[in-house]
């Protein structure tokens, strides 16, 4: 992305009058989306929706908003506001909830002559088990439920997330469309007789679960294993710490790898070197890493919070993996241990994991699915 930090809102026009032009539309998301540093499934989300609209025919006017969404200081409100505020009368415009929940008092009043549709991949208004809740949860969840009543559409990239809205702020069900995450096609991970090569793909952050991960770990030192966790490690550096003091205290240091954020061919490797996918996340929405797993044939174990829906079944309904309970060192214990130590069970999971492959959607059937929702909201 060009332009320099300190112009605060960076505009790019990504395609314009592009064949078979479907309509124009101001994209605002959050600057660094294409940091490699900071990977994150709804950076690639952002990032593969704008592309994906473009080759659909859009014109597409790219606003990335520096700051520290989704507690914006002064200056980042201000320059948000002045860009907003010179968008055209009429104009299609697709937030990222991060930013537009986090600022109804500057995209409200702006509802009435703007096409304004929000883009929620974590409702600011959910705070998962373990991580840091806003000091005033009642003042946030009335200010995302103002923006979200206020605009004209609103797009989730689950349907738990979809529901959740419902449940929590009374939106109306035909207001809030589904745009599940795509996956690319990958070569199938060949896997280890033993499948004892463990990966966990997620920021080390306390919702991701790490420690509930390394407890249960730790009781399995009779089994041979060994686990990669590739993630930032900056995102919470106290935390990040706070797990690798626990690997050794636990005395599975020499069998656990942080690797910090890992990307492109870097990270490639280590999936299809990998034997199962591990996540013991105490909250999520959807969890593309884990339709990236199964996009190589590779078994998920995973908690129970907000990732089935992205595990689904094979065509005969079989789950591709084991779910477990979320925050309980023992669920995954035993789960982990059912898979080191029956071949039987990886080898059907293997299969249906590779069954599961077979039925994944692309990025295409993403773009298709927001492309319609932003022409109807358009028209």
């Amino acid at each position: 992305m060009s332009g320099s930090g300190s112009a605060g809102v960076r505009n790019r026009i990504t395609a314009v009058g592009a064949p078979g032009q479907v309509g124009t539309v101001h994209v605002v998301v959050p600057d660094g989306i294409d940091d490699h540093l900071r990977p994150s499934g709804g950076n690639a989300y952002d990032r593969r929706i704008c592309a994906g609209l473009a080759v659909l025919g859009w014109s597409m006017h790219e606003h990335a908003a520096t700051g520290p969404w989704p507690r914006p200081d002064g200056p980042s409100r201000k320059r948000l506001t002045r860009v907003i505020a010179a968008l055209p009368d009429g104009a299609v415009v697709l937030l990222n909830g991060l930013i537009a929940s986090a600022v109804p008092e500057v995209l409200v009043p702006e509802s009435g002559r703007l096409r304004l549709v929000v883009l929620v991949h974590m409702p600011l208004g959910h705070a998962p088990a373990g991580e840091k809740a806003s000091a005033d949860e009642a003042g946030v969840s009335a200010r995302e439920r103002a923006m979200l009543t206020a605009a004209v559409g609103v797009v989730t990239t689950s349907s738990w997330t979809r529901g959740w809205l419902i449940d929590r702020y009374a939106l109306r069900p035909s207001r809030i469309h589904v745009a599940t995450p795509g996956v690319d096609a990958a070569d199938p991970a060949p896997g280890s007789a033993a499948g004892s090569v463990l990966l966990c793909v997620a920021a080390v952050t306390p919702g991701k679960g790490h420690d509930v991960l390394l407890a249960a770990l730790a009781s399995m030192t009779d089994l041979q294993w060994r686990l990669s966790c590739v993630g930032s490690l900056t995102r919470d550096p106290d935390f990040a710490d706070r797990v690798g003091r626990q690997a050794r205290r636990e005395r599975i240091a020499d069998r656990v790898r942080l690797t910090g954020a890992l990307a492109g061919a870097d990270l490639d490797r280590m999936c299809a070197a990998a034997d199962v996918l591990v996540l013991a996340s105490r909250g999520e929405t959807y969890g593309i890493v884990v339709t990236e797993a199964l996009a190589r044939g590779m078994p998920v174990i995973a908690s129970t919070a907000g990732l089935p829906e992205a595990v689904g079944h094979g065509t005969d309904g079989v789950r591709p993996g084991i779910l477990v309970p979320a925050r309980h060192p023992a669920a995954p214990a035993a789960a982990l241990r059912d898979w080191l130590t029956d071949a039987g069970l990886r080898q059907r999971l293997r299969s249906v994991a590779l069954d599961r492959r077979a039925t994944l959607s692309g990025w295409s059937d993403t773009s298709a699915t927001l492309s319609r929702v932003l022409a109807e909201m358009a028209a």
